[in-house]
């Protein structure tokens, strides 16, 4: 496994400026934002994919650093029911993969989706309830209707490329923990399978290591983000895990975002590294930051150096453990 960072933490430098920070920091790959709700402030694919002197700058930067690209990440909502949005997550999706296909690297990161709730709608529904009826009967629809056309379509683009897509599980869309994304992976095919971040499982009750294992009986887990999650006792027994609070109430509520060990200590991460180590798994654990009380600066250098730690191996018959 190599250590590397998702690089839209240093959108405020300018992308030499960021590499040169993470090859400084000891890492060795690099994940790349290029559309979607991260934005493309370091890697606009379309500009890319027309201007080749401007396409062997941006190789060069990374090549002349010793840095790999491990992911291009254009996390966005392609089944959207405002066509607009759609149209535009889908389009940069496409430029995505087209993009990883010339640059020669495997994994697409983005989410599923999530569409409304009809033709008619105006903005996506996520559905968490079995009752009223209504529920899952909208749930039917939208897979039926949205999102395994969708994703049967881009299976075969995919493949077309030989590039495979990450789908984050998240909630707010309709892959969100291992159950949905699994179906998507049956009924759409196997370019398709997982970015797993356990910050969105922690507070789901879910447990990253058996999350981990699942995923890796069906080859499923294509990239790995490590953030973390601090669950507040107290709103959470008052109130439950379902917060619609803005992330900037850290006070008030349920849970929030945290850096890596801050929410849960190294031991867990030593667990979750060894149960990817136990699946075979031999990609980048890619730092994200999203941690409101701790600086950017700060919060990446915690993570690495956590990280670091927890993944120096020790070998035990025949089986690599962190």
């Amino acid at each position: 496994m190599k250590l590397g960072v998702f690089a839209v933490l240093f959108g405020d430098k300018s992308l030499e400026e960021a590499l040169d920070k993470i090859q400084a920091a000891g890492l060795d790959s690099v994940e790349v934002g290029t559309g979607g709700y991260p934005g493309n402030v370091h890697c606009d694919p379309e500009i890319l994919l027309e201007d080749e002197s401007k396409f062997q700058v941006f190789k060069e930067a990374f090549h002349s650093r010793d840095l790999e690209i491990c992911a291009l990440s254009c996390h966005g909502n392609p089944l959207h029911p405002n066509e607009e949005i759609a149209n535009q997550h889908h389009q940069q999706f496409e430029q995505t993969v087209l993009l990883a296909e010339k640059l020669g690297v495997q994994t697409v990161v983005t989410f599923s989706g999530c569409p409304g709730e009809s033709e008619h709608s105006i903005y996506p529904v996520w559905i968490t309830a079995a009752w009223p009826d209504d529920h899952p009967e909208v749930l039917a629809w939208q897979w039926k209707e949205r999102v395994i056309p969708y994703w049967k379509k881009q299976q075969e683009f995919l493949k077309k490329h030989n590039v495979r897509v990450a789908i984050e599980p998240h909630p707010g869309f309709v892959v969100y923990n291992n159950e949905t994304a699994l179906k998507l992976r049956e009924n759409c095919g196997t370019q398709i399978g997982v970015n797993f971040d356990p910050s969105h499982l922690f507070w789901q009750q879910m447990d990253p290591v058996i999350s981990i294992k699942e995923l890796g009986k069906h080859e499923a887990l294509f990239h790995f983000h490590a953030k973390d999650t601090a669950i507040d006792e107290q709103n959470t027994k008052a109130n439950g895990v379902l917060d619609t609070k803005p992330y900037s109430d850290e006070l008030n509520r349920a849970w929030i975002f945290r850096t890596i060990g801050y929410g849960h200590g190294e031991q867990e991460w030593k667990r979750i590294i060894s149960a990817l180590q136990l699946i075979g798994y031999e990609g980048t654990i890619s730092i994200e930051h999203e941690d409101s009380l701790m600086s950017v600066d700060e919060g990446f250098q915690k993570a690495v150096d956590l990280l670091k730690n927890a993944m120096i191996k020790e070998k035990v018959g025949e089986i690599w453990w962190a």
